[in-house]
C-alpha cells in the first residue's frame, strides 16, 4: 500500500513475531511521527544490542559477558539444572525469587513440523554439562504444549538412564482461574497433580 522507505519500514516490521500488518503500520507512524533525537535513541539501542549481547557459554541465557550473572553467582547451586526453550523463559521463573539453581537454554523445542530436530537444539551442551557430576536434579520446565512436552519427554528419555533425577514443572489451573473456563486438558493436569493439603 506504501511505496519508498514507508513501505520498507511497514514491510520489515511486520516481520517481527507478534506484529501483524496493521500494528507494522502503526509503529512504522508512531516512528514517523517521533521526534528524530527518539528514533536515534531506538536505532542506538537495536545497534547495540546486535553488537554486544550474545548468549552465555555455559547456560545460553542472554549476556554481554563471557557467563551469565547467574552462571557466575557462586550462590547458586550447581545440583539443580532448570531447562527452558529460551531465555525469557529464565526471566519469568527468576521473577518467582523460588529457584537457586543453575539453568540451562535449549534456544527453542522440538518440533518437527517446522524442521527443529534434537540436534537443533543446546541438547549436547546439556549432556556435557551433566556429565561434569555436580548436578542431582534436572527439572524440566518447557511449554506445556506440544513441542514442550516432546521436548521434556526427550530429554528425560536421555537423562534418566544417567541416574539423575529428573522432574517436570507442575501445571494446571492458574490463580484466580474459574473452573468452567478451563479446557480438558489442563483440568486432567490439575487432578493429576494434585498434593495434599497441610
Amino acid at each position: 500500500m506504501y511505496d519508498g522507505a514507508l513501505g520498507d519500514l511497514i514491510e520489515e516490521l511486520g516481520q517481527l513475531p507478534g506484529i501483524g500488518p496493521k500494528s507494522a503500520q502503526r509503529l512504522a507512524f508512531h516512528l514517523l511521527a517521533s521526534e528524530p533525537v527518539e528514533v536515534e535513541r531506538l536505532t542506538s539501542a537495536l545497534e547495540r544490542v546486535k553488537a554486544q549481547v550474545r548468549f552465555c557459554e555455559t547456560c545460553g541465557n542472554v549476556t554481554e559477558a563471557e557467563q551469565c550473572g547467574i552462571c557466575r553467582d557462586p550462590r547458586r547451586s550447581e545440583a539443580l539444572i532448570c531447562v527452558v526453550e529460551e531465555p525469557k523463559d529464565v526471566l519469568a521463573i527468576e521473577r518467582t525469587g523460588e529457584f537457586r539453581g543453575r539453568y540451562h537454554v535449549l534456544g527453542g523445542a522440538i518440533n518437527p513440523l517446522e524442521g527443529i530436530g534434537p540436534d537443533d537444539l543446546r541438547i549436547r551442551q546439556l549432556m556435557v554439562r551433566l556429565q561434569a557430576g555436580e548436578t542431582k536434579e534436572l527439572i524440566l520446565a518447557t511449554d506445556p504444549n506440544t513441542e514442550g512436552e516432546a521436548t521434556a519427554t526427550y530429554l528425560a528419555m536421555l537423562v534418566k538412564p544417567m541416574g539423575f533425577k529428573v522432574t517436570r514443572l507442575a501445571s494446571g489451573l492458574p490463580v484466580g482461574g474459574d473452573l468452567e473456563y478451563a479446557d480438558e486438558v489442563t483440568l486432567g493436569r490439575a487432578f493429576s497433580g494434585r498434593r495434599d493439603v497441610d
